[in-house]
């Protein structure tokens, strides 16, 4: 046989060594934010993250005003904004404005007319104390800096019975559960419901009362 030609063992060798350098690429060439020249790829549906798991988990209902932050192509805005009717609003927030008005481009195209982009940092969230009664992140929240403003900002702006939940995947950015429930504590929010493993999870957290985050005072 000529030196060309592979062995069975060294074959295997070759496909693992191949696998390992395609998974290498994609986890260090993964950046923060998602470029959206890779845009494709947000279109793919992530196992145990599915709309109808996003639905038990968020419960949006008819005339509320729900925050997205980080909207991507619009993968979950186009299935949850027709939920909450006429009279209901889903506002989209992302630091890439290519983002926003792809999501706009799809959201004229299908006669979805209550979503409302803003272009902002999650970490500054240009809305009134109180507005919206829920707030969501899909893949989202480990690819912006300093996650635990993220999280105060949200108690900041969601109504004392609002609720957030967030939805993490494995990747580079990814948040475990543990650690995202302490963030989550240390913002003043309890954990009322969770779909999922550490690995692939929506969590749902509410506001704990006005009056004990009172209590805490500033932090230090």
């Amino acid at each position: 046989m000529g030196s060309a030609v592979l062995t069975a063992p060294r074959l295997r060798w070759a496909c693992a060594l191949s696998a390992a350098a395609a998974a290498g690429a994609w986890w260090f060439g993964d950046k923060a934010p998602y470029p959206y020249a890779q845009r494709s790829l947000l279109e793919l549906p992530l196992p145990f993250l599915t709309s109808a798991r996003l639905d038990a988990v968020l419960t949006p209902s008819p005339g509320e005003r729900i925050l997205e932050v980080g909207p991507g192509t619009g993968l979950q805005s186009l299935h949850i904004a027709p939920q909450l009717g006429p009279h209901g609003q889903l506002d989209i927030l992302d630091i890439q404005p290519e983002m926003l008005r792809h999501v706009m481009h799809r959201a004229g195209q299908r006669a979805v007319p209550n979503i409302v982009p803003t272009h902002a940092d999650a970490r500054e969230l240009p809305f009134d104390d109180d507005t919206f009664d829920a707030m969501y992140l899909v893949t989202a929240l480990g690819e912006i800096p300093e996650p635990q403003r993220v999280l105060d900002e949200a108690v900041r702006v969601l109504t004392p019975a609002g609720r957030l939940v967030v939805g993490e995947f494995f990747d580079r950015h990814w948040i475990p559960f543990g650690p995202l429930h302490r963030l989550a504590d240390a913002a003043g929010l309890h954990l009322s419901t969770r779909s999922g493993s550490t690995l692939a999870y929506l969590a749902r957290f509410q506001p704990c009362a006005r009056s004990q985050r009172s209590l805490r005072g500033p932090e230090s």
